[in-house]
């Protein structure tokens, strides 16, 4: 597997269709350096064009998942634009904005299922990556914070954008304007993760079960249903449902849907190719 600084991948079975992608600086409380926004979407593009993962688990190497982005990498970005006039300093860090932006797109880019292992801390960054994920769960002693007022910038690598849908707009609102950390239990209480878990352990034993039974399903399913929900959040419900009509007149009638039909009829688990 490819080498990088910010990231390590791992597949804990031979022959498993489940991919573990680490963020891998535990000294640093997984702190995001500018190694992570180059690492990162390379990482997701190369695990979505191989044919053997199904499923990836984004989770935090050491104590922690994520502590949010390093401020040695607010410090390079500052150094970029200071000898440059009002304009082009704008025009630059507005550039530099975006290419952080897509680091954390990759995430719904990717085709696959992205589901997010949470410990420890999870700040500032650590929610926009977390908010791009498809499902979350944490443990118990998880505790999360949108931080980047505390530091006097505004949010802007998603989490405004995508919190709300999850946990509503009020909620989202009182989070972001406070900064405050709150417990994985509010976090469950919000609906940001779907269960939470005793101990590092039972956490990693259930995301892989879990992993492993989405793996088990028709992939152009699996990633047709990641496609449609995520297209369908920016959409009215008549829009939507003319998305999901175009996308099913494309791959309703696949070989998948056949398997799952004999596998039924003959009560046995059905067998899906690679996509």
């Amino acid at each position: 597997m490819e080498e990088y600084k910010s990231l390590k991948m791992e597949q804990k079975k031979p022959a498993s269709p489940v991919f573990y992608l680490y963020l891998n600086r535990p000294s640093q409380r997984n702190a995001l350096s500018g190694d992570f926004f180059d690492e990162f979407p390379k990482a997701l593009k190369s695990l979505d064009q191989n044919p053997n993962v199904s499923v990836i688990i984004l989770a935090g190497a050491g104590e922690h998942f994520c502590s949010g982005i390093d401020l040695d990498t607010f410090s390079s970005i500052q150094s970029q634009t200071q000898s440059l006039d009002r304009g082009r300093s704008g025009e630059r860090l507005r550039r530099e904005i975006k290419y952080l932006q897509a680091a954390v797109t990759a995430l719904e880019d990717c085709r696959k299922p992205v589901i997010a292992s949470i410990h420890g801390a999870c700040i500032g960054g650590g929610i926009d990556i977390v908010t791009a994920c498809d499902i979350r769960y944490s443990t118990e002693d998880a505790f999360f914070s949108v931080k980047e007022v505390d530091l006097a910038i505004t949010a802007d690598l998603g989490t405004l954008q995508r919190l709300p849908a999850i946990v509503g707009y009020g909620n989202a609102m009182e989070l972001a304007l406070t900064g405050r950390r709150f417990s994985a239990s509010e976090a469950k209480q919000m609906g940001l993760v779907s269960g939470i878990f005793g101990s590092k352990v039972a956490l990693d034993d259930f995301v892989a079960v879990v992993a492993q039974e989405i793996a088990e399903k028709s992939h152009l399913a699996v990633t047709g249903t990641k496609a449609v929900l995520l297209r369908s959040r920016d959409l009215s419900l008549e829009q939507g449902l003319d998305y999901v009509a175009t996308w099913n007149s494309a791959m309703l009638f696949s070989d998948d849907l056949k398997e799952a039909i004999s596998a039924y009829l003959q009560k046995r688990k059905p067998i899906f190719a690679k996509l």
